[in-house]
């Protein structure tokens, strides 16, 4: 058998070692909920996809979206009538530190950020997630189904991030989204430079940055060049090739430089990303989405034809200096209308609860401008677009046939500042109910604490 990537040849050295068939260390063990056949009528769609249906209805069934607009109906069906509240896709929040830096926020619990190298590949944010974390539960019923969990910006590299499904699990295996990639969070700018110029080490500097990140990409290459003449090797028949050394800090870079992981870049400054972009093309590899990117809007045009999304805040601004010329309308000028991908995220364990509020912010700035953006596509910034540079638009992000029923009922307009998730499905299970304290989740964690305070 050939293996034509880093990590599947990875795999099996793996598990030639140990003696098993070829398996993914640490594998979602997510099964979707038990559900029923539901109908929802009488809605206003907002579809992900740019189209707004009003008066419209949406069938869900064995876990995926049937029909949305119209369709055949099974006879005996669940129906839920939406009474003009407006129905979109579940949201999606791609810069989430919840698991990691949970609730209570007490030393104890700071798993996001391992700050004894600067570059850290070797370490997943998965392996940091509390399940139990309260976080999770507020976010659902702010209408969020999916997120991904990513390490800290303390290091130039900090790890992979792990997407997950916001379902209550005793595990985060059993929330981490079934065959969504991981991606790469890495960091530029003051952090890195910061945390490591402080103890007097590489880097202190921005150059000190760049250099510290070729070093890394140099030895990734040599790696993948390790791998590749170990494979054409074996393929020849050469009994007496050996396979290179194990390295966890080189298996995720070249699994990035092959395009199985993808990179998620805090960074805030435009020359910066525009030298990040340089760095990539470098080595042959892509940046799926720079985060936080206060100046996105300088570079909108180069990051549309890199196919780069920009994911960002509303109106977080000014508490650095590397944030400082920041702009309301952000959001919406990265929004480019050919190859532009915004997407608004939190960063913020209170953020994403309200989400669709924060994208509300981006739209109000935007239409201020002239740019006329309207609800059917603002959503696209925390549903869709958030889907595309997570690796699962495939499946999920936007309601159409076939697709996870991931999906929210809102009270109205979920663009107003009085909009509230009533409904939440995820994977068309009913895991939310605004109306039933039954059908809102409580952590064990919480649980716990309740019970304490009844004795």
């Amino acid at each position: 058998m050939r293996f034509t990537t880093p990590l599947a040849i990875l795999a099996a050295l793996i598990a030639s070692s140990a003696g098993a068939a070829q398996t993914e260390p640490y594998p979602s063990t997510y099964s979707r909920l038990p559900s029923e056949t539901t109908l929802i009528i009488h809605a206003t769609i907002l579809t992900g996809t740019g189209e707004r249906l009003d008066d419209a209805s949406l069938l869900m069934s064995d876990g995926k979206i049937e029909f949305v607009g119209d369709g055949n109906v099974p006879q005996g069906v669940k129906t839920i009538d939406a009474g003009g509240r407006w129905v979109t896709p579940g949201l999606i929040d791609v810069h989430s530190h919840l698991g990691v830096y949970p609730s209570p926020g007490v030393q104890a619990h700071a798993d996001g950020n391992e700050m004894t190298n600067p570059a850290t590949p070797n370490v997943w944010a998965e392996h940091s997630v509390w399940p139990n974390d309260p976080g999770f539960s507020r976010a659902l019923a702010g209408g969020v189904t999916t997120l991904q969990t990513l390490p800290g910006s303390g290091n130039l590299i900090g790890g992979r991030g792990v997407t997950l499904k916001n379902v209550y699990s005793t595990s985060y295996q059993g929330m981490k989204f079934p065959g969504a990639p991981h991606g790469l969070k890495m960091a530029c700018g003051e952090n890195p430079k910061r945390v490591y110029g402080e103890r007097k080490q590489l880097p202190s500097t921005r150059m000190g940055n760049m250099a510290a990140y070729r070093e890394q990409w140099i030895s990734a290459t040599k790696y993948v060049d390790e791998l590749a003449a170990y494979e054409a090797k074996k393929a020849n028949g050469d009994e007496d090739a050996t396979a290179p050394k194990r390295d966890l800090k080189m298996e995720t870079l070249a699994a990035v430089l092959s395009g199985e992981i993808l990179v998620h870049m805090h960074c805030y400054r435009a020359d910066e990303m525009m030298t990040i972009l340089d760095m990539a093309d470098e080595f042959g590899y892509k940046v799926t989405a720079f985060h936080h990117g206060v100046e996105a809007y300088k570079v909108a045009d180069e990051l549309a034809a890199n196919g780069v999304c920009g994911a960002l805040w509303a109106d977080w601004w000014g508490f650095k200096m590397e944030a400082y010329d920041g702009i309301q309308e952000n959001i919406a000028i990265v929004d480019r209308p050919e190859g532009g991908c915004a997407i608004v995220h939190s960063d913020s364990a209170e953020g994403i609860q309200r989400l669709n509020q924060e994208a509300a912010k981006a739209m109000a700035s935007g239409n201020r401008a002239g740019m006329n953006i309207t609800p059917e596509h603002a959503i696209s910034w925390i549903t869709s677009n958030a889907a595309r540079s997570l690796g699962v638009s495939d499946r999920t992000g936007s309601l159409e046939a076939g697709k996870m029923a991931d999906v929210v009922m809102w009270n109205g307009n979920p663009f107003s500042v009085y909009a509230k998730a009533d409904l939440v499905f995820i994977d068309g299970a009913q895991v939310f109910d605004r109306s039933d304290p039954h059908k809102q989740p409580v952590s064990d964690f919480e649980l716990g604490q309740l019970q304490g305070v009844s004795k």
